[in-house]
């Protein structure tokens, strides 16, 4: 079965607000996002892509605009089952104010309880990426091969999701795991299991370094912003 390269888009301007993005229209990459965006095609020009999927919000079409222009052969197809978690009422707030939310509390330790205020829970966020996963995995190997390389960029929550499912990990255990803007995850599928080959990949460990003000024990819902 093909491998999974999962591209979580550039760091965008809710990112450096702090806000919950969602699926807010008119949320672009930063500057620093679009420099993420320009250099990768350089980071997957060893990959022989065969498809490219995206979800369809703005900031992850414009993450793949230059590696798109770089590789006229591919084009983009969009799937909405791969685009940001429905946040709700919660879209467009800030993270500082949600944090005040006892539903937060449930969202970070117990998120397969968690359904957003208008919006969608966790697990059907989680069941309908996987299920695109799975069906884009099957049309890649009958058009491309078993041994073929795709890519899907997409969002933190649904990104983390998918690594979680694909580690056999209840999806309570998703926070725990971090993916930074347009870090870059791999998944090889076989008949019998799948293997995660990357996580998280930057090649900058610059959000390594200690911070002038501690990040804390909770996950960053949406997926963080980063190195600063």
């Amino acid at each position: 079965m093909p491998t999974l390269i999962l591209v979580r888009h550039g760091r965008s301007t809710a990112n450096t607000e702090g806000l919950l993005a969602g699926w807010t229209p008119g949320v672009a990459l930063d500057e620093r996002g679009a420099a993420q965006a320009a250099a990768l095609p350089g980071r997957l020009a060893g990959l022989p892509l065969s498809e490219i999927v995206t979800s369809p919000l703005q900031r992850c079409q414009e993450t793949l605009r230059p590696l798109l222009d770089a590789r006229p052969e591919l084009r983009a197809h969009t799937d909405e089952r791969i685009g940001e978690c429905h946040y709700g009422d919660w879209s467009g707030r800030k993270l500082a104010e949600l944090g005040n939310e006892r539903l937060m509390e449930v969202v970070q330790a117990h998120p397969s309880a968690a359904a957003f205020p208008g919006g969608e829970s966790m697990r059907a966020m989680q069941t309908r990426a996987a299920e695109a996963v799975r069906e884009w995995n099957a049309r890649v190997e009958r058009d491309h091969g078993p041994d073929a390389v795709y890519l899907m960029c997409s969002h933190g929550d649904i990104i983390k999701s998918l690594v979680a499912e694909a580690l056999g990990l209840h999806l309570d255990l998703f926070q725990r795991i971090s993916v930074e803007p347009c870090s870059v995850t791999a998944i090889r599928y076989t008949r019998l299991r799948p293997f995660l080959v990357r996580l998280g990949d930057t090649g900058d460990f610059a959000s390594l370094a200690p911070r002038e003000e501690p990040s804390g024990d909770e996950a960053p819902v949406g997926g963080g912003a980063g190195a600063p």
